[in-house]
């Protein structure tokens, strides 16, 4: 069972997700209003965000951002808007997965159940591992969640600090897609998008590029690697 809170303006929709979430034994709260929805995070904590874009008083892309200000709750966009740069730019900006509407409430479900395994790691794999990781001037602390690059620290979001520390637990191995969709998404399908944003995204805060990595190796067709710089 999981708090969720649903932002739509649309009541259709609205009364759908909520009779669908509550029947699967969620707890669940709903807004129509970008502002309602910051407001009730703000003062609730809740497990998931489901965030339509269409708002009437903000764009959902602005609340999202908005959002990550105040909170690191895993969202969810669910979204009429199929144009991909607008998916990149969504999950730039801290979403955590999306959905294209017209969506199943079982494909909504599965979604949701891969975002609550990964937000619960410590309930579906046990306590992360107390010892800090060092590659090179890379240091990731998985207990406290803590990573620093040379002595200073990086300001990481969820997603991007767990696939620093996957693949950090693993320097120099070359990890396949699928084992990262696996083992940092929980997921058993999806797409490379998804991966190459969030690498993209934390190689800007590790100061490379894909042109000129430093830390994190591409090997097209294969899969990605940490390693330290020679």
């Amino acid at each position: 069972m999981a708090s969720v809170l649903v932002v739509e303006d649309d009541q259709f929709v609205r009364s759908a997700l909520i009779r669908h979430l509550t029947e699967a034994s969620h707890t669940v709260r709903s807004v129509g209003t970008a502002l309602e929805a910051l407001r009730e995070v703000a003062h609730v904590g809740f497990d998931v965000v489901i965030l339509d874009l269409g708002l009437p008083d903000l764009d959902g892309a602005e609340a999202l951002k908005m959002l990550r200000g105040i909170t690191d709750v895993p969202v969810i966009i669910a979204t009429a808007r199929d144009d991909e740069a607008e998916i990149v730019r969504l999950l730039n900006d801290g979403a955590d997965d999306y959905l294209t509407k017209p969506f199943s409430v079982e494909h909504l479900s599965a979604r949701m159940a891969a975002v609550l395994r990964r937000s619960r790691g410590a309930a579906a794999g046990g306590e992360p591992p107390s010892r800090v990781l060092q590659v090179g001037g890379l240091s990731i602390d998985p207990l406290r969640r803590q990573a620093e690059l040379d002595g200073t620290a990086l300001d990481l979001t969820r997603r991007e600090f767990d696939l620093l520390a996957f693949l950090a637990g693993r320097p120099g191995v070359v990890v396949p897609r699928k084992e990262l969709l696996a083992e940092v998404w929980q997921q058993s399908y999806g797409d490379d998008q998804t991966i190459d944003v969030h690498l993209s995204w934390l190689r800007r805060k590790l100061g490379e590029t894909a042109a000129r990595p430093r830390y994190l190796h591409t090997l097209r067709g294969v899969g990605v690697k940490l390693e330290p710089p020679l």
